[in-house]
């Protein structure tokens, strides 16, 4: 039982660093980023490829994993999705593309291979990142096994949910964010810098989906076509909680992580997946703008 509930938390914090990216970007700036998958994709081999050359361990992997992912975010936001605000059907078409290009670039040994040049252990095969062996190595508290590598992603995702919020609702660049989701038009005549301060978001949801890469690589497989199945269940729980709402998000994340997880336990992936999705269109049928949402006055 604890087993499960460890397996089904664990999920649901990746899901939940996952979404929350999601969530604040569409809610700040109308924008369905297809390519967010591909940033936690980045993330994770920014882990891997930091451990081969910088000999950098699990821990430092993750503020570099950020960083990259929130530059990579940052210039996408710059190049492709600034020039395309307001037009939703456009922003999914081209990230979409970004995503198919970022895939490949990878597959590709990152561009290497356009000059001549190979690396070794850069192809397209599978990669994997080591964790740290204490954190591998279950223990028991009072009789309770505690596997330490899931409380550790459980740990880190309630940190950064925490540092979200303050950033959120106790800084003023998030009352800015909050005011641009509820109308940036009025923002914008507020004298918010609503460009300036989308891009900041951006940058923001990327790294974090750039730590969820890093955390995922834990315990899966590092691959370039990693984040094609992450930003759909990212996707699920933005709809699910209500998009801009930061409690929606991490009760949505929980109720499909568990879902997923104990279903996956006590049958098969496949019926998990069935099962989430399931919940996913009554809740949608219940509750259309998801279990919590700005109301429109």
């Amino acid at each position: 039982m604890t087993e499960t509930l460890f397996i089904g938390l664990s999920l649901s914090s990746i899901l939940l660093l996952i979404a929350l990216g999601l969530s604040i970007t569409y809610g700040a700036m109308g924008v369905i980023n297809m390519a967010h998958g591909e940033l936690v994709m980045i993330g994770a081999y920014t882990a891997v490829l930091s451990g081969i050359y910088l000999n950098l361990n699990f821990f430092l992997a993750l503020p570099l994993a950020f960083a990259v992912s929130a530059l990579v975010g940052m210039a996408l936001e710059r190049l492709v999705i600034r020039r395309l605000y307001g037009r939703i059907i456009d922003t999914l078409l081209a990230t979409w593309g970004v995503a198919i290009v970022l895939q490949q670039l990878i597959r590709l040994e990152f561009g290497l291979s356009f000059f001549g040049i190979h690396v070794e252990g850069l192809g397209p095969g599978l990669q994997s990142m080591d964790v740290p062996s204490f954190l591998t190595q279950p223990f028991e508290i009072g009789g309770v096994p505690i596997q330490p590598y899931r409380s550790f992603i459980i740990v880190v995702t309630l940190l950064l949910t925490l540092l979200t919020w303050f950033l959120m609702y106790r800084t003023s660049m998030g009352t800015q964010v909050r005011a641009i989701m509820r109308n940036p038009q009025i923002a914008a005549a507020c004298g918010i810098d609503v460009r300036r301060v989308s891009a900041f978001t951006f940058a923001y949801g990327s790294g974090l989906a750039g730590v969820a890469g890093v955390l995922l690589a834990g315990f899966k497989t590092v691959m370039p076509d990693m984040g094609a199945s992450t930003v759909v269940d990212g996707f699920l729980v933005v709809v699910v909680g209500g998009v801009g709402s930061l409690l929606g998000t991490v009760l949505a994340s929980g109720l499909l992580g568990q879902i997923n997880g104990v279903f996956a336990i006590l049958f098969n992936d496949i019926l998990a997946r069935a099962v989430v999705f399931g919940v996913v269109i009554a809740i949608i049928l219940w509750r259309p703008r998801g279990l919590f949402s700005f109301r429109s006055r």
